[in-house]
């Protein structure tokens, strides 16, 4: 159990400090595979069919589907890599670590109920902090959407870390990742569509 946490942290720290879009994608791919066992890891094998449907759920959006539409524009709009954000690459990792001091902050002070994990649960408000910074820091706006899709995964996070039984903020969750693969959809409908513009202009 401790490993996820683990992994989720150092995993938008390297996101905080990476340029290349490809990569930090597959690095949120990683994310969501990870998040999607959590439920099942955390129902220690009793496992109900709404447990099943979450975790599932966790790994097909967050883990396939979504990362692959995100590859997909990117690989449409022939943008590889964050050269001008607004906050540089390396503040943006001093950045983050403030940010994992804030979160383990919070964790501690806002009651949370006693059978949660504190370390869980910092992970997961880090991941929504991460995400909001991103929102803000960078420039492109398909960063800026895996930016939100971050935030997401620490909004998942937090409630399967309080419940497992469905609880507004899960279904909040999965109804924000419904909204990401819109919005992708949409932005890859609009390159494509301009493609076809310009191609047709030049015949």
């Amino acid at each position: 159990m401790t490993a996820i946490p683990v992994i989720l942290i150092l995993s938008c720290l390297f996101i905080l400090g990476s340029s290349r879009l490809s990569v930090a994608i597959r690095v949120v791919a990683v994310q969501g595979l990870f998040l999607g066992l959590l439920p099942l890891i955390r129902s220690a094998g009793h496992f109900s069919v709404a447990i099943l449907i979450l975790g599932l759920s966790g790994i097909i959006f967050k883990g396939v589907l979504l990362p692959w539409l995100m590859q997909t524009v990117v690989k449409h709009t022939g943008v590889q890599r964050e050269s001008a954000p607004y906050v540089a690459f390396g503040t943006s990792i001093l950045i983050g670590v403030l940010l994992l001091g804030l979160s383990t902050w919070m964790a501690i002070n806002m009651g949370f109920p006693a059978n949660t994990s504190l370390l869980m649960i910092a992970t997961a408000m880090f991941l929504i902090l991460v995400g909001l910074f991103l929102m803000i820091g960078r420039r492109l706006p398909i960063m800026q959407c895996l930016a939100y899709l971050i935030l997401e995964n620490g909004v998942y996070a937090l409630g399967v870390s309080i419940s497992l039984e469905f609880p507004l903020i899960v279904e909040l969750g999965i109804l924000l990742d419904i909204f990401v693969a819109v919005f992708l959809m949409g932005n890859l409908l609009f390159h494509l569509d301009r493609n076809l513009q310009d191609n047709g202009n030049k015949q």
